[in-house]
């Protein structure tokens, strides 16, 4: 779907849906302890946001007419699972683990998307470093957002600084428009130089997305239809927010 500007209530109603998804993802971040499934993750959402008063934006998504829709409200991710992990009830979290908790909302027909990556208990040092360079990554993105900048100054941007790390990129899958649709041009790839892709105008709203890997970058699908791996085995580290454009630069929603 086309990334049309924004209008200002369209804006409102995405900051008010970035608030209750980073509420969510804040509270995500304190209750995950070893020894928790990924399945009752996913009830701890559902729950918050419903308190919240936002509705479940990947509840129920298909990427394509005719598919299954995705099962739960959150995307679960672990260790060598880089993105779209599902929500398990027999999938017990363990001391070290690596969690990419990725979460969407929609609130008066607005949407937002965000992920963050953290880790169960103490991690190891390269799991720290992957979550480090990945979380820069993404404050580098947003740095180089303005309106009338190109797609590509935002891929570089985060390039460099994974590049930094030598960290695998995932080059499959990328950034993408959002708000009346929870995937809208332009794609935001994380990699590419800064000339390509498309201009940028104040008001359009884009989700920015860094997905690292220890290893190639290379990645599988899971027998599940949902779940991407790392193809070596290797940990992955994915970041998330969503960012309304403006002359000046980029504004996040999706924090408190």
């Amino acid at each position: 779907m086309k990334n049309r500007r924004k209008t200002a209530a369209e804006i409102r109603a995405m900051r008010e849906s970035g608030r209750m998804l980073a509420q969510v993802l804040e509270l995500l971040q304190q209750k995950i302890a070893a020894g928790m499934t990924t399945g009752e993750l996913d009830q701890i959402a559902r729950k918050e946001l419903a308190a919240l008063g936002g509705e479940p934006a990947f509840l129920g998504y298909k990427p394509e007419p005719g598919g299954s829709g995705f099962p739960g409200v959150l995307c679960v991710s672990v260790n060598d699972e880089i993105i779209h992990g599902v929500p398990s009830n027999d999938r017990v979290l363990q001391d070290g683990d690596l969690v990419g908790l990725d979460f969407g909302v929609r609130y008066n027909g607005m949407i937002t998307d965000a992920a963050i990556t953290v880790g169960v208990g103490k991690v190891s040092a390269e799991a720290d470093r992957l979550i480090t360079a990945t979380q820069e990554a993404l404050a580098a993105g947003v740095a180089a957002v303005h309106g009338g900048g190109r797609v590509g100054e935002i891929s570089a941007a985060v390039q460099a600084r994974l590049d930094r790390d030598q960290l695998g990129i995932v080059e499959l899958f990328s950034g993408h428009g959002v708000g009346h649709e929870l995937h809208e041009d332009p794609a935001i790839f994380n990699f590419g130089p800064a000339s390509q892709g498309p201009r940028l105008q104040a008001g359009q709203t884009i989700a920015i997305e860094p997905m690292a890997t220890l290893g190639s970058g290379e990645v599988v699908m899971s027998k599940d239809g949902w779940t991407i791996k790392t193809a070596d085995g290797t940990l992955g580290a994915h970041f998330e927010h969503t960012v309304s454009v403006t002359e000046a630069g980029g504004e996040i929603l999706t924090q408190l």
